[in-house]
Parts: C-alpha cells; structure tokens; sequence
C-alpha cells in the first residue's frame, strides 16, 4: 500500500490527466477496502463473549481482601491485537477513512450486550438449582474458572417479603384472622408466636417460588450492573488501543449508546466502490454485497515502476487494468466483506436501564395494590446503583450528557417510588380497618402489628437509602445541604411516625374486643412485642435520634394495660373484700340475714374465680416472662385476700354445708391463677 500511494502521489504530481492516476487510486481504495475488510474479520472472528464465570470472578474481586490480583479479560489475541491496532492506525492517517471505527464499536458493543445478557441467563439457571452463582459444569482447570471465594450475594428478602405479602393480601381485606409472626433472623424474641401463615409454612408453595425467583431477578440485576461497569472500564481500555485519541470519547459513546443503523447511516465504504470512475478502457462491473471487484496482483500494476526511481508509464502505451469477471478472477483477492452483527434495538447500558425502569413501573404498581414488599427489591438495588454510581461516572465522563444522565435518572426515579411506597405504608398502618373477624381472639399480636415492624427492620440495613429516598421529598434547606446526620433523622421521624400511626390503629382495635381485660391484654402483647423488637435491634437507638423517652413510653403503656387488665379482678376479690363485709360480733349466734351474706360472699367468688380462670385461660400472653410476672402478681392479690376472708369466715357455723361454699383451699386458688394463658394447662 505504501508503494501504491507512492504511485499515485507520483502521477499526481507529473501527469494528473493520465489514465495511470486513475489505475493506481482504484487499485489504492481496493487495497483500503481490502484493509477494511480484514480489519472487520479480525474483529468479527476473534471478539468473544465474556463468559459469566470469568465476570462473576472479575466482580468479586472487589470484595475479596485476601486475594488482590486482577483478573484478567483478554478481548482480543495479543497477535491479533496487534494487528487490528496497525490497521487502524493506516487507516486513520493513510486511508483517511473513518467507516472502521463503525464497524469497532458495532461489534464491540454486541459483544458487551451479549456478555451482560449471558450473565443474567446464567444467573436464573444457576442460583435456582445451587443457590451460588458459578456453574459446577466448569472443568477445574478451565482459565476462566473461579479462582475467588463465591460473590456474596446481596441480603436476602424473601422471608419479609412473604410476610408484608399476607399483610398486603389478608390484613387490608380482613379474609385472615389476626396472626402472630416471629421478628426477622437475627432478632428472635424469647417468646414463640403461635399462628406462622400458610405461605409461610408452605415454604414449597407457589407464593414462595415466586419469591425465590424475585431474590435471583434481584440479585441478577445487581450483578449486572456491576458486570457492566467492569467491562466498560476493560472495553475502554482496549478501545484506547485501537481507536485514535481524538475519537475516543465519540466512538465509546457510540459502543455504550449504538443504535440501529438506518439507510442513510451505513459506513461509507460499502457505497463508495459503487462510484468510482475507471479511466479509458477499463470495464466497469456493478459491485453489490455479493460481488466484488477481482483485481490482478498488486505486482503486475507496478510492472513498469523502476525499483529505483519513479513508474517510467508515460513512455509506453498504458495497459489497461482488466477487472477479470468474479467467477474466473485471479491473484490478490480481497477477503469477502465479514458480515456486520445485526443492528441492535438495545444496547447493554440501555438494557439495564430500562429494567430499571421496569421495576420502578412494577413498584408502582405494588404500592397501588398495597403490596408493600415491592419496594423491599426496590432498596437493595438502589443502594448498589448509588454505590457503583462513582464508577459509572468515571467509565462515562466522556460520554454525551445523555449517557451520563441515564443512571442519576434512575437513581431519582427509584428514590422517588422507594418514598412513595414509605409514606403510604405508614399510613396504610393507620387506616387499617378494625375488623372483628381479623382480631386475634385469643389477644396476641395482631399481625398488622408484627408487619410494621418487621418492615421497620429492614430498613436498619438501608438506613442511608431509606433516608435518601425521604430526603428526595424534602424541599427545605436542611435537604439541599443533604448529610448523614440530615438522613438519620429523617428515617428516625419516619420510623416514630409509623410508630405512632401503630399505636393509635391498635388502640382502635382494641375497642373491637367486647371485654376489657382482653383489651388490655392484646395492648399489653402489642407494646411489649414493639419494645423487645426495638430492643433487640438497632431501631430503639434509631427512634431515640427524635425520641429520647420512647422506651420509657413504651414501658409505661405495659404497666398501663396491666393495672388495667387487674381490675377485671376486682370483681372477684370485691367478693371477699374487708371493706364490703359485715361486722359480727364475736360469740354472738349469726342471724339467718348474716349467714346469707356469708354464703353470697363465698360463691361469688367461687363462680367467679371459676368464670374468669376458664375465660383467662384461653389467653394468650407469649412472653413467658411477662406471663409469670402477670399471674404472680394477681396470684399474690387473690391469695392474700382470700387467705385473710377464709381465716376470718372459714370455722364460722354459717352452713350445714360448709364443703359446698368453701370449694377451695388458698393453694388451690394459687394454682388455678397459675394455669392463666395456657391452654394446655
């Protein structure tokens, strides 16, 4: 080619008339083409997908402290490099053509989209059957086997998931009754809650493989995003080998942003051949996309051209260049032009984007159905888009502005939905319908109750999302100076809120309940419930942020409910009060009037002690510790004040029969108490 050019540079300086120039720049665009067509193949043939193994191995290498070396991605062949690398650089500087770089970020670009989706595809076959995401079909000595310990997969959600999904499903309808749920793993309570949902024992029914295909989406996606940023940082970095500086930035944005190529955007090179003028006696021959120019070699045109000096063609008559027809052509053939891959619709960044979009579109959905567990697949997500935002940045800065925009709009939408779905869960939580059928007969936590805070919890590992999301609603000045501490607060004034919205929903659910007592006790249950779930967590530090007596709130409102669940006593012990007895002297015969007094006393409270153990008993109180304190304290009240009336009243001659009156002994009544809330007593 350099002697080529040197030829026509040559008769374009001593004889530019001459059907020789004409020769020479034909056989010089055949040789480009040739050129261009080779850099194609090379291209074509040796860009291979990244497989998702060496990706998932590549991804966790950030997280993996022990072993530091990078993972290495090679694109393309050293030799093969090398020599895409030399073609470029003629083309650029010789060649004066551009198209090249079209047919680069063309395949590159399907090469990354393919990769990202082959992952994904990767992920839904492998996580459903081993839980970990690395194919155990790959030989151990395979080069792209992992090396690394297995990615860690973001926190699973599903066991909250299913649970806010009977809240979605059965508490807002009132189709269930009242359930009492165990908190999330990790902050058990001492006390056992006795109705678990059908979903949730059913840990095979459908509700449950739907959710374990939500987690792999989920964790796929994350993935994803984080495969994308790593092979556009190795995709940069080999295209700063291949493209020219000043086309960098352009042809990337290109490879990150391609479109489908219309009429008018085809390289020039596939017109260009169709317009070339040929010179007196040469044969023009129509090219198409299945023939193509066969031209002799380049030797026999440079026949006349001295080896020392310039073409000495102008002293004898030319020789027409012939241009043999494509089935008998011989000699130096360019390879056939490599098909480009097929114009894509959607490329990698734009996939991930708009599966983005996707589940913001679905979360809305959710939240219009009061299926708040949407928004649980919404938190970690935007947790890792904004984690992996500063590389995204980076990898983009060259990129057009619509490029770079693409994720803070993403970001923003998922912020925005994620602080939808947080506000009408709080008050969802306190317009639930008090519905008689959906209360917990035996007075244990509701499950609207256990559904709040469990939903609370989650949001302990998102704090800073869950903040982010609250304070992209904020218009005041404290949002624009956004911090930490500003994050903080907020989601601890999200949490007190819907700590408050609980608390006034289930005082009004108390009021369902036709006696007292059991409303105390499913008050007593509720609190006490909220205050160990607080405790045995970060939440209680979180609420005090905002609500530096809540504890002591809580604590008061337990005591509350239990004086109050003490006074359903009193209708007993009144009985047998000392106030409420007559006064007998002493040695004096009864009179007919005081041994009816007598006997009215003592079966009033035997038919009521009788009434209210065989009532009291089918109640619930989980908490074993809250539970002995309860029945000791009302043990001690009764047996104290039945001791004092059976010693003053007991050898008393007020019956003939004293057995059917004095029923029970003071131990007997202890024991009775002590049988309470349990039905299997």
């Amino acid at each position: 080619m350099a002697k080529i050019q040197k030829a026509v540079e040559y008769f374009q300086d001593n004889s530019p008339d001459s059907p020789e120039l004409n020769k020479v720049k034909l056989l010089f665009e055949r040789g480009k083409e040739s050129l261009e067509s080779e850099f194609r193949s090379l291209m074509t043939r040796h860009s291979k997908v990244v497989s998702p193994v060496l990706i998932l191995d590549l991804i966790s290498g950030e997280d993996d402290l022990e072993v530091q070396e990078e993972v290495p991605l090679e694109h393309l062949p050293e030799s093969v490099l090398q020599d895409v690398i030399r073609i470029s650089r003629w083309l650029v500087e010789y060649g004066r053509n551009q198209d090249f770089m079209n047919v680069y970020y063309q395949i590159r670009s399907s090469q990354l989209d393919r990769s990202i989706k082959g992952l994904k595809e990767h992920f839904r076959k492998s996580s459903s059957s081993s839980g970990v995401p690395y194919s155990p079909a790959v030989p151990n000595k395979r080069k792209d086997t992992p090396t690394k310990k297995p990615v860690k997969r973001p926190g699973t959600i599903r066991k909250a998931q299913n649970l806010l999904k009977q809240y979605s499903q059965h508490g807002l309808d009132g189709k269930k009754g009242g359930s009492n749920l165990i908190p999330l793993e990790g902050h058990e309570h001492d006390f056992r809650v006795k109705h678990l949902s059908e979903a949730l024992n059913d840990k095979h029914g459908p509700l449950a493989g739907r959710d374990d295909m939500l987690d792999v989406e989920t964790d796929a996606y994350i993935h994803c995003v984080s495969a994308f940023v790593k092979l556009a940082q190795s995709e940069y970095q080999l295209l700063t080998d291949v493209i020219p500086e000043h086309h960098q930035k352009k042809t990337f944005d290109s490879l990150i942003q391609v479109l489908p190529l219309g009429p008018d955007q085809m390289p020039q090179h596939e017109l260009s051949l169709q317009k070339l003028e040929f010179g007196p006696g040469m044969r023009s021959t129509a090219l198409n996309s299945s023939h193509h120019l066969h031209l002799p070699s380049w030797g026999s045109v440079l026949g006349g051209v001295s080896r020392s000096g310039p073409p000495h063609w102008g002293h004898t008559s030319p020789t027409p260049l012939q241009v043999p027809s494509p089935s008998l052509g011989t000699g130096c053939l360019p390879p056939p032009l490599s098909p480009l891959p097929a114009p894509l619709s959607q490329d990698a960044l734009d996939g991930l984007m708009l599966e983005g979009e996707n589940i913001v579109a679905a979360a809305r959905k959710a939240i219009i159905r009061h299926d708040f567990s949407a928004v649980l697949t919404v938190f970690p997500i935007l947790r890792h888009l904004k984690q992996t935002k500063p590389e995204f940045d980076q990898v983009l800065q060259g990129t057009a502005a619509s490029t770079k925009n693409k994720l803070p709009s993403l970001i923003t939408s998922m912020e925005t939905v994620g602080a939808k779905a947080l506000e009408d869960f709080a008050d969802n939580i306190k317009n639930d319908p008090d519905k008689e059928y959906n209360m917990p007969k035996d007075g244990t936590v509701h499950e609207l109750t256990s559904n709040a805070i469990l939903f609370l919890q989650q949001l302990l590992d998102f704090q800073e999302t869950a903040g982010a999301m609250l304070a992209s609603q904020e218009t005041s000045s404290s949002a624009t100076s956004y911090s930490s501490e500003f994050s903080k607060r907020l989601l601890s004034t999200y949490i007190c809120k819907v700590l408050g919205n609980l608390q006034l929903n289930l005082l009004s659910k108390s009021k369902v309940y036709e006696d007292p007592a059991l409303s105390a006790i499913f008050l007593h249950n509720s609190y006490n419930y909220i205050l160990k779930a607080l405790e045995k967590s970060e939440l209680i530090q979180l609420v005090a942020v905002t609500q530096k007596t809540a504890e002591r709130s809580y604590r008061e409102h337990i005591e509350q409910q239990i004086q109050t669940y003490q006074r359903s006593w009193l209708k007993v012990t009144d009985y047998i009060a000392e106030k409420n007895l007559p006064v007998f002297q002493p040695g004096v015969k009864l009179r007919d009037k005081e041994r009816q007094v007598i006997k009215e006393r003592f079966k009033g409270f035997n038919d009521g002690l009788e009434e209210l153990c065989k009532i009291q008993k089918a109640w619930a109180i989980p908490d074993t510790e809250q539970r002995d304190k309860i029945r000791q304290a009302q043990k001690n009240i009764v047996k104290e004040t039945y001791g004092a009336f059976l010693h003053r009243y007991g050898s008393v001659p007020f019956t003939k029969n004293p057995e059917k009156y004095i029923k029970y002994r003071v131990e007997q009544v202890g024991d009775m108490i002590d049988r309470l809330f349990d039905t299997s007593a």
